[in-house]
């Protein structure tokens, strides 16, 4: 694991990440007519609900495309989806310049090795206990919990603890709720 700058984690905006192996456990379930399924933890919708409160713009760069992913996405209000590129420094770049931010600016979550380009560029790259092991040598945070059991959860909190706003967030997004009933 890479060496924390605790400057860097305060710094973060936005959070960027690979879907599978980290939003999922990384397996495919293909059905009838190729229909494909994938299991997404449901603590991850609490954890893109905590970003928004704390005003953190969540994107996903997956290098495959998947109807599953769409509609996941989808149904957390994430608008920056991007898939079906081993290349993720293109998606990475446009949204680099989307929300005027810089490389130090960035928490990214990957755990393979098409993750790599992005986790070295990143000011806080973040990876699961199974990733790759080149993989978890470049993250400066390895989360608690495996890919697809609430990672996002686990990074998020984590930032913002960092940040010293998790109270703050979490108080905002109870009035938040609250005001919705």
């Amino acid at each position: 694991m890479a060496k924390l700058n605790p400057a860097l984690v305060k710094g973060v905006k936005v959070i960027f990440s690979d879907v599978d192996g980290i939003l999922t456990d990384g397996s495919v379930f293909i059905g009838a007519n190729h229909a494909e399924f994938k299991q997404f933890s449901m603590m991850d919708g609490s954890a893109v609900a905590l970003a928004r409160a704390a005003e953190i713009p969540i994107a996903l760069i997956s290098a495959r495309s998947s109807d599953a992913t769409t509609s996941r996405a989808e149904q957390l209000g994430i608008v920056d989806v991007y898939q079906g590129s081993l290349n993720k420094l293109e998606p990475y770049e446009a949204l680099l310049k989307k929300y005027g931010v810089t490389d130090a600016e960035v928490a990214y979550l990957g755990d393979g090795y098409v993750d790599i380009p992005v986790m070295e560029r990143v000011g806080v790259p973040i990876s699961v206990p199974e990733a790759e092991p080149i993989v978890k040598a470049l993250a400066v945070y390895i989360t608690e919990h495996r890919g697809g059991q609430g990672v996002l959860l686990d990074a998020v909190k984590w930032i913002l603890t960092e940040q010293g706003r998790f109270d703050e967030v979490l108080t905002k997004l109870r009035k938040m709720i609250i005001t919705v009933d």
